[in-house]
Parts: structure tokens; sequence; C-alpha cells
């Protein structure tokens, strides 16, 4: 079997993975699934030096991927306006069994989403020193960013009697250039003490507004393991991402953390960190000396 077969056959296996998940109620797992099947699928699409697929093998995968994302999104709203239903979902089976010979229209009217490479932490230092000049609009002004980027926030799990769960709401990042980030978002992640993932990482929608030297989220962030069952020295990353349209890739800006001591009810001001990000927090060095910070607010659901 040939290695492009075998990428196929891995995409097939995750899809069915992640639709059985779904049909099985298990929410959390399939949009963990989807998720990870649609950042492979853009990836060999986003792919210059491929030639595996052909350009309109590489336009369906890209729907496929818009298709996994709106499936996503649709699990993670509690009152879906357009749902995408996991039959529809199905219905796409086919194609990704069968994309070396599929060459039928695509069943639903969707789009590739847009092409940008979205590099993993670190990766970017290899391209790029930080760049100033990717200016959008000028600091000090306010604008309301679009909506199209759905995120990957998950739902809260099921509450355990005696055990506590935590959402985090993430209000808005102080940044000297905020003006000039295009399509900021916010990437969550929780990770022990080696810097290993403990839970999903999760991706905020893009950012709501921006504001003079603040960029606004107001989102909530569920996080996907019970506090006391998440391990000694853990700490929760935010890695802020904005898009470089001259570079064409996303890339991270900056980081925070909180660490598990921190955990308590209320708001909380946390510092921002260089990129490359840090997991295991050994060399941080401070984004800036003004008072900027990440601003968030704590509430602790504990089911006695």
């Amino acid at each position: 079997m040939s290695d492009v077969s075998k990428t196929v056959q891995k995409w097939h296996a995750s899809f069915s993975k992640g639709t059985d998940f779904d049909s099985w109620g298990q929410l959390v797992e399939a949009v963990d699934e989807y998720h990870i099947l649609a950042r492979q699928l853009q990836k060999e699409v986003q792919s210059t030096n491929s030639s595996d697929f052909t350009e309109d093998q590489k336009k369906t995968l890209g729907k496929f991927a818009t298709c996994l994302e709106m499936r996503s999104a649709s699990l993670q709203c509690s009152q879906p306006t357009e749902d995408f239903k996991l039959e529809d979902l199905k219905t796409l089976e086919p194609i990704i069994k069968n994309i070396l010979t599929y060459n039928k229209e695509f069943p639903f009217d969707v789009q590739p989403v847009p092409l940008r490479k979205i590099l993993a932490p670190g990766e970017e230092e290899n391209l790029e020193l930080e760049e100033e000049e990717d200016a959008a609009a000028g600091a000090g002004s306010a604008e309301t960013f679009p909506s199209q980027v759905p995120g990957t926030l998950l739902p809260r799990l099921p509450s355990e009697p005696g055990m506590t769960l935590l959402t985090l709401r993430i209000d808005k990042i102080g940044l000297k250039d905020a003006g000039q980030c295009i399509d900021p978002y916010m990437t969550i992640s929780v990770k022990d003490v080696n810097g290993i993932d403990v839970n999903p990482v999760q991706d905020t929608p893009l950012a709501t507004r921006k504001e003079d030297t603040y960029i606004h989220f107001s989102v909530d962030v569920e996080v996907q393991r019970h506090v006391e069952k998440l391990p000694k020295g853990a700490a929760i990353f935010f890695e802020f991402k904005h898009y470089k349209p001259k570079k064409r890739f996303t890339s991270t800006k900056c980081f925070a953390f909180m660490e598990m001591d921190e955990i308590k009810p209320g708001p909380i001001v946390i510092e921002l960190y260089r990129k490359p990000t840090d997991y295991k927090r050994k060399k941080l060095q401070l984004m800036t000396k003004k008072p900027l910070y990440l601003h968030l607010h704590q509430t602790l659901h504990k089911d006695s």
C-alpha cells in the first residue's frame, strides 16, 4: 500500500472514530476527533510541496474540513441556529474513503477554510523575527472582528459529587499594538510539569473587538478536567495568536499561564511572556515592562 493510501486510510479511520463518538453522545471526544482530522486535512490542503493530491482533490479536502468544523460548532452550541447534523456529515464518508478517485460535485455548498498556515508553537521562529510592521488598522482605533472562525471550545464536563470544575472567562488582553493585530484568537491548553498536554487543546473564536491597547474576547473556556484531577505542577496556558498577511501564516505573539495555586474564584490578572511558548516554564521573558496583562475571571463549580 502506498504512503498516500495509508494517509487516506488513517483519515477515514479518524472520521469513523469521530462519528462513532458523535452517535454515542460522547460530544467532547467527537469534537476533539473532528478538530484533529480537520487540521490534518487543512495541513494537506496548504502543503505546497506535496503532489499526492490534485488541486481539485485539495479543494474537496478543504470543504470536508469545513464540514467537520461546522459539525463541531453545532455540538458546542447550546442553541444552534444552522445545525449541521450527524446524518449530513455521514453522507460525506464515501468522499474521505475514496478521495483519490472521487470526482463528483461536493454535496454541500461550503467553502474551504481560508488558506492560512497554522504553525506549531515555536515553528515560526525559524521563519521570522517578530515584525511589527504587519499593520492593519492604526493602534487606538475601535474595530469589531468578523466571527467567521467558530473556535474549538468544548462544553462543560458533567458534574461529579465532591469534584470542582473551572470556567475561565477571558475578558481582554493588553498589548501596545492591539490595533495592528489581525484575526486574533487565543489557544488554551493545560500542560503537566513536562509540558505534555493533560486536556484537549481549545481555541477561542476570533476576538470580539479591539479598543485602544486592549483586545476583548469576553468568552468562557471550560477546563476539561476536574480541578482535583489536575496533576501536581500543571499549568493552564493562554497563547495569543494573530494572522500575518505578508507571511500568510498564523503566529503566536505572546503567552501567559496560570499555575494551580492561582485557581480561586474571582478576577485575576496575569503577566504576558515573549514567544516561543515555554511549556516547561524554564526560560521566561516578560513581553513588556509596561502594565499590560491578560485579564481573566474564574468561576468554580462544585457539586456537593
